[in-house]
């Protein structure tokens, strides 16, 4: 089975994370490929998308929700899961955080089987004044758990590997 791990970010915290899950889910031995959405065309040859976002000021990104949009009706025919990437401290870890707005209209209109919120990263090499800020005042740090990323990709994982007719294909 081909899964898509699609993701839109603007410094590389989310494609960290769907590296992860992407390695995972092939480690289990589902054939998988991670774009940027703005990379994919055809979904045509999965049978499972795993999507996500990085959370600026509590939002996905504008290319993350323009690519559900766009490929809504291919998206209601597999499964989908979606993730965000952003708080900047270990609250991810703690409590499992809901997703925004946008992403609950967006998992109701593809029929998402799920949603999980990551802690994001904050570097010297993250762009834009906040994250600059953050790193000076010690604020900053990667706040990405591979261990709960990782868990939850075994989640889909399992999932579509006890899933009927999809693990075939």
């Amino acid at each position: 089975m081909r899964v898509l791990v699609a993701y839109a970010t603007k410094s590389g915290s989310t494609a960290g994370i769907a590296k992860a899950i992407g390695e995972e889910l092939d480690r289990m031995g589902l054939a998988t490929d991670m774009h940027e959405v703005s990379e994919i065309r055809d979904l045509s040859p999965y049978r499972a998308v795993v999507l996500g976002s990085a959370l600026y000021l509590g939002r996905w990104q504008k290319e993350a929700l323009k690519f559900g949009k766009r490929h809504a009706d291919e998206l209601r025919r597999v499964p989908v899961w979606l993730f965000a990437s952003g708080p900047l401290d270990r609250s991810a870890e703690e409590t499992d955080i809901p997703p925004v707005e946008a992403a609950v209209e967006l998992a109701s209109r593809i029929h998402a089987r799920g949603h999980r919120t990551f802690g994001g990263r904050v570097t010297e090499e993250t762009k834009g004044f906040v994250a600059h800020s953050m790193v000076k005042q010690g604020r900053g740090g990667d706040f990405r758990n591979f261990d709960q990323i990782h868990g939850w990709a075994q989640e889909i994982g399992n999932e579509l590997l006890a899933t009927p007719g999809l693990a075939a294909s």
